[in-house]
């Protein structure tokens, strides 16, 4: 292996190593904001469907924490501690709309599809650590977006679009709060061999994609 490959290996287990502690500690923090909501949702079902998310995260960290132990990454926090209270603070202040909007369609939809750019590039452990991870998502958007859906029917038609309206400004708030926090996401992307701005256009069609769904009148 020459000095080139060696460079390029090493800034791919750097990154990726980076990326596996930066999604461990977002699951963990999933789990605290959601296992904090249970109590005060506004019924069994929504109940119910926050009690399995928070199990689903913590096999996840378990499951990631494991690989990192074997990958041989640093598990040195990528999101300080108080940059981890301030996205706990944010999610305990939201009524419950506002905390599905927010939970569901800008950190688990839009989030997923991040990690799902880097999946196909990953060395065979990362993507096997990933692979349970990414399923259980899919079950916590559909959660999150039907909860949402049937919110919103029980709005007056201009209450409701009026919410929807304000969903794009959410992400963006959130989305920038993310950038605001001195995270390098580029280079980490581009360093497992990600397409940032490829990564970028996808995250954004599924932005689209989520939003027309969440309008879509629940199915009879």
């Amino acid at each position: 292996m020459n000095l080139l490959h060696r460079k390029l290996e090493s800034d791919y287990r750097d990154a990726m190593g980076q990326l596996l502690v930066l999604y461990t500690q977002v699951d963990r923090l999933i789990m605290e904001a959601c296992a904090e909501r249970i109590a005060s949702a506004p019924d069994e079902a929504a109940k119910l469907g926050l009690a399995k998310q928070v199990g689903d995260e913590s096999r996840h960290v378990n499951i990631q924490r494991e690989w990192m132990e074997k990958f041989g990454t640093s598990e040195t926090p990528v999101i300080s501690e108080q940059q981890e209270k301030a996205i706990l603070d944010h999610f305990r202040q939201l009524d419950w709309l506002d905390f599905l909007a927010d939970m569901y369609l800008c950190v688990e939809a839009l989030g997923s599809d991040a990690v799902e750019q880097v999946v196909p590039l990953a060395d065979p452990g990362t993507k096997e650590s990933l692979r349970i991870p990414l399923q259980d998502e899919l079950d916590h958007i559909a959660f999150g977006v039907n909860r949402l859906k049937q919110e919103l029917s029980h709005m007056a038609p201009a209450e409701r679009e009026a919410f929807l309206d304000r969903i794009p400004e959410r992400i963006r708030m959130l989305n920038q709060s993310f950038h605001g926090m001195g995270l390098n996401v580029k280079v980490l992307f581009e360093a497992v061999g990600a397409d940032y701005g490829e990564l970028c256009k996808s995250v954004l069609q599924r932005k689209d994609e989520v939003l027309k769904e969440v309008s879509e009148p629940l199915a009879a």
